[in-house]
């Protein structure tokens, strides 16, 4: 028997790797590391704001300044710029969903690259992403920042934005089906 049938075969690693986690376990989960990013940070559990600060630092590599922009132009925003990739907290946990999920799909050998199917998916899949992305920044975050985070620190704002994400998924889910399946 070969060593990679052996390690199929091991029932840790069906259980921890291979099986999909009951929902309980993932809401444990998020709940505990929700806690202790807000105990050692000080500040909820974010996604997308992480992502912006990524933007800026891109385009500060290329020349560009951010300075006058006002989303950047808070005492805590410019400092977290100023600080740099290398101290940011958040940058860490990005990464580590990341790299996370990556690890993950090739633990549960469900890492597989696909063929494009047509061009309109790759063009509603840039779309999309846009969307979300310009929809995280204006709505202050994203499912992470804005609902969970939202919703577990007991904030109005968490629920509202749960309703409206509700709402946002139904109509895009049938204009989905409408113009790109």
């Amino acid at each position: 028997m070969k060593l990679t049938d052996k390690i199929k075969d091991d029932k840790f690693y069906k259980m921890w790797f291979k099986d999909a986690w009951p929902y309980i376990t993932g809401a444990v989960l998020l709940s505990v590391f929700q806690i202790v990013t807000l105990a050692s940070t000080g500040n909820p559990w974010g996604v997308s704001g992480v992502f912006a600060n990524w933007g800026a630092w891109i385009y500060g590599l290329f020349g560009g300044n951010v300075d006058r922009w006002y989303y950047f132009s808070s005492e805590g925003a410019r400092q977290t710029l100023a600080n740099g990739f290398l101290n940011d907290p958040g940058s860490y946990r990005n990464l580590g969903v990341i790299f996370g999920a990556f690890f993950a799909s090739l633990m549960a050998s469900q890492l597989k690259i696909k063929k494009l199917k047509s061009t309109k998916q790759v063009f509603a899949a840039i779309l999309g992403g846009l969307l979300m992305g310009y929809g995280a920044r204006i709505g202050f975050g994203c499912n992470i920042g804005a609902l969970f985070s939202g919703i577990s620190s007991l904030s109005l704002s968490g629920w509202v934005y749960a309703v409206f994400l509700f709402l946002g998924a139904w109509v895009g889910s049938k204009l989905l089906v409408k113009f790109f399946m």
